[in-house]
């Protein structure tokens, strides 16, 4: 039984090693050694994907840091001081990145660095300041932020690379954990409606098809594959249809419109949480919100059955219970 397997054990299943966390079998990878070398290409690769699912215009060079903290430094209106903390984190952000660089650079050239090189404390004080504004930042749908991405850089400098894969894979689990949340919870608000009968298996796949991407790295050999079906299955769930009588009503075109623009957005939601590998606690608690006032407007009532005296009413069809890591803030 799984509750018997302690976090971080490894095994090897059908013939791919993983990774146990939180309940579920994460792929594991080989870290890199632990290198100021291996350290720089991991810290880019993850500012690279930091700035891929942020808002727009915030990926400041470094060689503007002091322009983009005087912008900040002077901003009185709230809404623009957001903004251009933003551009201040991108920026910082960006400074330790060319910081380190330099460090690894000098570092090839045989000169001596080590753990106390006042440049190496540099580039952690730049990152532990973007960490800190990082919180203002929104995710690229402008609903949230997804702060967590903000730490892994500090935490490649901080920590051993070995440590910063085993963070990793616990994020991975939870995001695994919210998808499959997110499609337990719209599976349930759908499941006593006629005209959505037939939508249950494009969700199991595309939540399958999620969980997978979200585990397989760029450089696996298996990405090809693995995001062309995340993408094929997302396409197969938007393209589904409900299923109206011939002179449908009003209040039917209303639930199936509705219901339509949940599906929507479910996609969209476990697209930003598969992309980003971390949950999205608020998006999440917002759509299950959703969900839950869509079956108060629309769903049948459920059917119950007759007891014998002296006994309880059991309700039959309960929905099963969806877990609450995803009702909670992080």
């Amino acid at each position: 039984m799984d509750g018997d397997i302690s976090r971080g054990t490894l095994r090897k299943i059908e013939g791919r090693w993983r990774i146990f966390y939180d309940g579920y079998w994460v792929k594991a990878y080989d870290a890199p050694a632990d290198s100021l070398i291996a350290k720089k290409k991991l810290i880019h690769a993850l500012t690279r994907r930091l700035f891929n699912h942020v808002e727009h215009g915030i990926n400041i060079p470094g060689i503007r840091l002091e322009e983009a903290q005087r912008a900040y430094d002077d901003e009185l209106d709230p809404q623009k001081k957001r903004v251009k903390a933003s551009m201040l984190a991108g920026a910082l952000f960006n400074r330790a990145g060319d910081v380190f660089t330099k460090v690894v650079e000098l570092q090839a050239l045989g000169v001596d660095i080590g753990p106390d090189n006042g440049l190496l404390f540099q580039c952690g004080e730049y990152l532990q300041s973007a960490l800190a504004l990082g919180k203002q930042v929104r995710h690229r749908s402008g609903d949230e932020g997804i702060d967590e991405l903000w730490g892994e850089p500090f935490k490649v400098f901080a920590f051993p690379i070995e440590d910063f894969y085993k963070s990793r894979y616990v994020k991975i689990a939870q995001t695994m954990r919210a998808i499959d949340n997110i499609n337990a919870e719209l599976t349930s608000t759908f499941e006593r409606m006629a005209m959505f009968a037939g939508i249950e298996p494009l969700l199991r796949d595309f939540a399958a098809a999620a969980k997978l991407k979200s585990e397989t790295l760029h450089t696996d050999a298996d990405i090809f594959d693995v995001w062309a079906s995340f993408v094929a299955a997302g396409e197969r769930l938007s393209a589904f249809t409900p299923a109206l009588p011939a002179a449908p009503s009003a209040d039917q075109q209303h639930q199936a419109s509705q219901g339509r623009q949940l599906v929507s957005a479910c996609k969209d939601l476990v697209f930003y949480i598969t992309r980003a590998r971390v949950p999205m606690p608020k998006s999440t608690r917002e759509f299950l919100d959703r969900c839950e006032h869509y079956r108060a407007t629309f769903a049948p009532p459920r059917p119950r059955r007759e007891t014998t005296l002296g006994e309880a009413p059991v309700v039959v069809g309960a929905a099963p219970p969806v877990l609450e890591l995803a009702r909670v803030a992080r």
